[in-house]
């Protein structure tokens, strides 16, 4: 016998939305090493209410994080489509140290994929696999180091992860200085 699909209230789809802001927010703040706790209180809820809709810190994350997962795609879908493979993995470089500076949490949910997140981490290694094709492109074009390996770019993404600054602008002004860099030392 089929169950038919579930449909939330309209005061839980609330609770919900509340929760998934929240946690977009302290995880872009803090990272991921924000108690469940403290998301359910900034939502407006309780703990119980939390752990109903997401049992999980890891169920919590993959889906705060689905969006900038797919943005995340989504750069290196555009740069692997640029014809010029150096400038194509420049703009990626670029495009994510921007997005992973805006959101301090992601950074950790892109380079450990979380084991039970299926849906990340397909995406994640979808993504990974075209970083793969691109910096193999730019090798062969000769401007990428020829010992460039993918783990590279990951040990950047989570040195950049790590900058700290009083403000969003000052950290995104830091991740742009942080990713010139970063390219000049991939430059062959």
């Amino acid at each position: 016998m089929g169950r038919l699909p579930q449909t939330l209230r309209s005061d839980a789809l609330d609770n919900r939305d509340r929760i998934l802001d929240a946690a977009r927010a302290l995880f872009a703040a803090e990272g991921m090493d924000v108690p469940m706790r403290e998301i359910a209180r900034r939502a407006g809820v309780g703990p119980a209410t939390l752990y109903r809709r997401f049992p999980t810190k890891q169920a919590l994350a993959t889906e705060a994080f689905t969006e900038q997962m797919y943005a995340c795609h989504a750069i290196v879908e555009e740069g692997l489509a640029d014809p010029d493979p150096w400038h194509g993995l420049c703009l990626v470089i670029e495009k994510l140290c921007e997005l992973h500076a805006r959101n301090r949490g992601f950074t950790t949910a892109f380079t450990s994929a979380f084991p039970h997140a299926m849906d990340l981490a397909a995406v994640r290694e979808q993504a990974l696999t075209s970083l793969a094709e691109l910096a193999r492109r730019a090798k062969d074009s000769g401007r990428l180091r020829p010992d460039f390996v993918l783990d590279d770019l990951i040990l950047m993404l989570m040195a950049n992860g790590g900058l700290h600054a009083t403000s969003t602008n000052a950290r995104l002004a830091a991740s742009r200085r942080f990713a010139a860099l970063a390219i000049r030392a991939f430059q062959a």
